[in-house]
Parts: C-alpha cells; sequence; structure tokens
C-alpha cells in the first residue's frame, strides 16, 4: 500500500514536498526533486519516537502509515492510516504481538491525530464503533490492484502452475495461513463438492504460514488429492496463477480491504467471498457470496462459480467493470486531500 501510494504521488503534480521517513530507501518508483529519504537508523521502537519528535524539524503535517505509536509524539497535523481492527478481536485469533502493540497504542493516537484515513467503509465503521471520536474526523480511502494483474505479461498461466504441480484446473485462494481467513472451512467445503467437480478441481492455497495454523494444516493434510498449499509465491507469479484460477476463494472472516478480490477481478477472475466485513462493498455485484459461517453454502458458492459457464463470463466481465473502479491515483488523491486539509484546519 505504502509503496503504491509513493508511486501514485511520484505520478501526480501536487506542488509540495514530502520527506520520506523509512527504514530503507526504496528505488521501485520515479521520484523527482520533490521526494526528499530519510533514514533514521534506530530499531523498533525507537525509529518511531525518534520520527515522531523530530518530524515537525522539517515537516508542516505528517502521515503515519504503519505505526500508531509515531503519532504519539508528532507536533505538527497528524494523519493516521488504520487498515483493520483485528487486533481488536479475540474471536478472529490476531497475531499475540500485534494485539498487544496495537491495543496499547491505537487509543491515544486515535485522540491525538488531527485526521484518519481507512482503507474501507468497513475499517471507518469497526473504528468508529470502538473509539467514537473519530468519526467526524474519519475519511475513507479505498484501495486499488496493481494494474499489471489486468496485463497478460510476463510467466504464463500454464507454466506458472506446472512450476508448482498443479496439473488440473484448480481455484485459488491468496493469502497468509492464518485463522481468520476461514481456510478450514473452504477446505471442507471443496472436499463436499460433488465427485465431478473433485475429480477435475484442486484447491490451491497461496500463501506464507502465519499463527495458529494447526487447524490449517491438519485440514489440508486430511486431502492430500485435492489441497495444494505451495506457500509463498513470487510477485511475478501472482498475476498468472489469478488468470489461469477457475476461480478465487475468498470466504475470510474479516478483511480490512480484501486486495485478493480485487486483483482476481482484475485479472478476469471470478470470485466467491463471503457476505462480512469489507468485502461485499469491494466486490459489489461482481462476486458470488457466501456465509463464511456455514461450509454447505461456501459449498453451494464453490459450486455455482464452478458449473454455470455463462455465469463465469458474466462474473468475469463484471469483475473487471468493478476493479476498474478503484485505483492508486485515486487512492493518492483522496489521501493527499486529507492531508491538505488536516494542514489547514487551526
Amino acid at each position: 500500500m505504502v509503496r503504491e501510494l509513493l508511486a501514485a504521488l511520484g505520478r501526480c503534480g501536487a506542488p509540495h514536498r514530502f520527506e520520506l521517513f523509512a527504514r530503507a530507501r526504496w528505488d521501485g518508483a520515479r521520484l523527482d526533486d520533490r521526494f526528499h529519504w530519510r533514514l533514521p537508523g534506530q530499531a523498533d521502537p525507537w525509529w518511531n519516537v525518534r520520527v515522531g519528535a523530530t518530524a515537525h524539524r522539517t515537516c508542516d503535517v505528517f502521515l503515519s502509515t504503519n505505526s500508531y505509536l509515531t503519532a504519539w509524539f508528532t507536533r505538527v497535523p497528524t494523519v493516521m492510516v488504520v487498515c483493520d481492527l483485528v487486533a481488536f478481536d479475540d474471536a478472529l485469533a490476531p497475531q499475540r504481538r500485534a494485539k498487544l502493540i496495537e491495543r496499547a497504542t491505537l487509543p491515544l493516537a486515535a485522540r491525538r491525530v488531527r485526521a484518519v484515513t481507512a482503507i474501507s467503509h468497513a475499517t471507518a465503521e469497526d473504528l468508529g464503533r470502538r473509539f467514537p471520536g473519530t468519526r467526524a474526523k474519519t475519511t475513507v480511502t479505498p484501495l486499488a490492484a496493481d494494474k499489471r494483474f489486468g496485463v497478460d505479461v510476463g510467466p504464463t498461466a500454464a507454466d506458472v502452475a506446472a512450476r508448482h504441480g498443479i496439473t488440473r484446473r484448480y481455484v485459488l485462494a491468496v493469502g497468509t495461513l492464518e485463522p481468520r481467513k476461514n481456510l478450514p472451512r473452504l477446505v471442507q467445503a471443496f472436499a463436499e463438492l460433488p465427485e465431478a467437480l473433485r475429480d477435475s478441481h484442486e484447491l490451491v492455497l497461496v500463501g506464507a504460514a502465519g499463527w495458529e495454523t494447526g487447524e490449517t494444516v491438519r485440514s489440508i493434510a486430511a486431502h492430500p488429492r485435492l489441497v495444494r498449499a505451495p506457500g509463498h509465491v513470487a510477485d511475478d507469479e501472482l498475476p498468472a496463477l489469478y488468470r489461469g484460477a477457475a476461480l478465487l476463494a475468498c470466504p475470510s472472516l474479516y478483511e480490512g480491504f480484501g486486495l485478493p478480490v480485487l486483483e482476481a477481478m482484475t485479472a478476469g477472475t471470478p470470485v466467491l467471498t463471503s457476505t462480512v466485513s469489507s468485502l461485499p462493498k469491494v466486490a459489489g455485484d461482481a462476486a458470488v457470496n457466501c456465509d463464511p459461517l456455514d461450509v454447505r453454502s461456501i459449498r453451494d458458492g464453490l459450486i455455482r462459480g464452478l458449473t454455470d459457464p455463462a455465469r463465469h463470463v458474466e462474473l468475469a466481465h463484471r469483475g473487471r467493470a468493478r476493479a476498474a473502479t478503484f485505483s492508486w491515483d485515486r487512492y493518492a488523491a483522496e489521501t493527499l486531500a486529507v492531508i491538505e486539509r488536516a494542514a489547514q484546519r487551526p
């Protein structure tokens, strides 16, 4: 997200100077002389303390993108990006370290900052319920998918599939293996498909192992012929995997935005997704919906997405049209507008 924002700011003609506080320089975007790198050498959390406490020397307004702690110390108007409230919901089994840090740092940051950007309406609503004082100062700034997901360049779908041992048509799921991704229910639903579909398809779970993976690992191991989990896949292979998939399955229990849904739509791949959190708003009418707590609902959604050729074509068309309404340039423009208002307000 931060890199896409930086690249989009580099393309825009905003007459501002941008001071880029980072742990390491990133040279993946064309940036002109409006942009200046500042690389304090401390480790966390002292990096955040130093940046927050010294930013006023060079900045009129500060955008905090990756830590609530930094906003504790800033002396200029500050805008804070909030991606999700996973850490505040024990039912989602958040990562322990993230849970402790975010619960400790977000309450004060939410009171101190002048403005908040939330990456989805669901995140804004979650934030407002837990911290009512943020409601009046929160703006929703939706993310976007990289345009490369919609361009047939780089490795072919067949080559990437072969590289990972995929030999049949496949349903794809993308994301870290963690409890809220709801993968055990997805695996069970896939295993309960009609025999003809099971014989002609496999379920491919792409993503690095996260935390509390025991149930997910056991569900994968119980169906070795049906489920393949190649782990992390290189960024240049992901577009091809999306393009080659018969369906993208994202029956998640919670997503701050749900970027894989938009990436699949950009690639023209039909999507099955949940009726909860940000996902219905992102997908619109361009996806098959399911109740993520109901294995039968997930199974029926898989069947609808895999067996109706006309529906498949319609979803691909709607998905591309839906994805085209999101863009990183728009995200950057909306974020910059929030920053400018924060800087001007007394």
